[in-house]
C-alpha cells in the first residue's frame, strides 16, 4: 500500500521522472548500438555520482554520454541541463571510471563526452558536446 515502508532489498517505487529518465537512457543506448557502438556500462556509480552511459565507439574511443530526457521543452531543451558545473562533475566521474577500470586511456585512444537529448521519443546525440 502507498505510504507503507518497503521491505529491505525491494526496489523503490519509480515515479514519473525516473521512468521518463530510464526510457530516455534506453532510447539513447539503442541509438548508439544502431550506430555501431558497444555499451560498456550503464548507470555506473561511485561516491561522487553516476555516469549514464559509457560506450566504445567504432573508432575505439571511449564515450561518456550524459542523457537528458524531457517530455516537453517547457523548461528548456534537454541539452541545456548540462551546465558547466555538470560538465566538470562528468569529467571527474570519467576520471574515477578510468581509475576503477585500471587504465588512464582506453588502449591509447581518446575519450569523448556526448550529450543525448531525448524529447518526445526522439534522440538527438551531440557528439563531443564538451
Amino acid at each position: 500500500m502507498p505510504g507503507e515502508p518497503q521491505p529491505r532489498g525491494a526496489p523503490a517505487p519509480r515515479g514519473h521522472k525516473q521512468r521518463l529518465g530510464a526510457r530516455g537512457e534506453q532510447l539513447a543506448a539503442d541509438w548508439y548500438v544502431a550506430h555501431g557502438y558497444q555499451v560498456v556500462a550503464r548507470n555506473w556509480r561511485c561516491r561522487e555520482g553516476e555516469l549514464d552511459l559509457v560506450l566504445l565507439a567504432p573508432d575505439g574511443d571511449l564515450v561518456f554520454c550524459e542523457v537528458k530526457t524531457r517530455s516537453s521543452d517547457r523548461f528548456g531543451v534537454p541539452a541545456e541541463a548540462v551546465t558547466p558545473a555538470k560538465q566538470r562533475r562528468l569529467r571527474l566521474l570519467a576520471a574515477r571510471y578510468l581509475a576503477a577500470a585500471g587504465r588512464v586511456s582506453p588502449a591509447g585512444r581518446g575519450i569523448r563526452f556526448d550529450v543525448a537529448a531525448v524529447m518526445g521519443g526522439r534522440v538527438e546525440v551531440i557528439e563531443a558536446a564538451f
